[in-house]
Parts: structure tokens; sequence; C-alpha cells
């Protein structure tokens, strides 16, 4: 019973899309701007860096929080599994009608609680690459495909190895059309509105 519990407060807390409140606040559904994704990227691009910052903040947090819960539901162990229900539900939230994003800084946020050293190395890859190409989508799929080797460096086995695969995998599947478009030489940059 404590698994299911667990995993329905990660995914309700995973669909707290701060992508979409962010905007929100100031007047703008973001779902008809840029990309059209409830992204930090989307809104760095419409709202500029402060309302971007603040988007980042909260799906960070969020991840945080939401494996936090499942830690203290189901035990640390279990919580591997939440960080994996807390990205479904950025990904597909009930609170916005299943639109959501991609679920990197709610995977991150998630790392960093899971295991610190690996989640802040990948967080600080993220924001190197970031600032050297201006391209978010490159800098999440090397940045969120640190996590698994990672923790596999920090002893972490078994299901939790499966869960933090499963959570990458389903990163990279968010992001089958920025793959697309980086293999056709067309990527969106970051460059704020």
């Amino acid at each position: 019973m404590e698994y299911a519990l667990a995993l329905a407060v990660a995914y309700f807390v995973g669909s707290v899309d701060f992508g979409v409140i962010v905007p929100k606040l100031m007047g703008i559904d973001i779902y008809s701007e840029g990309s059209g994704n409830p992204g930090t990227s989307n809104v760095f691009r419409t709202l500029g860096k402060k309302a971007a910052g603040l988007v980042l903040a909260g799906d960070l947090l969020k991840g945080v929080g939401a494996v936090w819960a499942g830690a203290m539901i189901a035990g640390a162990p279990f919580a591997y599994w939440s960080a994996v229900a807390a990205v479904i539900g950025h990904s597909f939230p009930v609170w916005h009608r299943f639109k959501g994003g991609k679920g990197v800084a709610t995977g991150l946020g998630g790392a960093l609680f899971l295991q610190p050293l690996v989640g802040a190395f990948a967080a600080l890859v993220w924001i190197a690459i970031v600032l050297k190409t201006k391209t978010a989508s490159v800098a999440s799929l090397i940045g969120i495909g640190i996590l698994l080797p990672g923790f596999a460096l920090r002893d972490v086995r078994g299901e939790q190895l499966v869960a933090t695969g499963l959570l990458v995998t389903i990163i990279y599947i968010r992001h089958a059309p920025n793959i697309k478009r980086m293999l056709a030489g067309g990527e969106n940059t970051l460059e704020a509105g």
C-alpha cells in the first residue's frame, strides 16, 4: 500500500507544472507561445531569464520534494521509483490536460536527492553545455545521460538502477522531436524573446 501511495504522491507533485504556472501568472498561455512546450527553454525564449529561472527552480525542487516524499512513505530504496513517477507526472500532468514538459529539471531534482554528487555533476554539465552551445536539448540529453553510469559508479544496483534507466529512457523519448531536429541540423537554440 505504501508503494502505491508513494508513486501517487510523486506523480501528483510532478504534475504541478511551473512551466505553465509561472507564465500564467504573467498573463501568458505558454502552450500557444514559441514551441508550445511548457518547459524552461520555451519559457526562457518567450519570457526571459527571470521567468525561466523560476520555472527551473520550481521543477528542480518538485523533483527533490517528490523523491523525498517517496522515501518518507515507502523507504529510501523505493524513492528511485518515485523519481520516475515524478517525471511521468511532469511529462503528463493531470492538472494541465496531460500536456507537460520533458522532465529534465524534475529528473535532475530527483537525482540531487538520490545521489547528490552525481545529480550535482549532471546539473553542472547541463549548465556548462547550455552556456557553451545555447542548445538546451543537447545539454539535457548529455546531463540526463550521465545519471545511469554515474549511479552505477556509486554502487546503485538492482531495481534502483532499473528505475534510473527508465527515468533516463522516458526523458530521451520526450526529446525525440529534438533529436530529429538535431539530426536535420535545425534544433532550436536559447535566444530570449
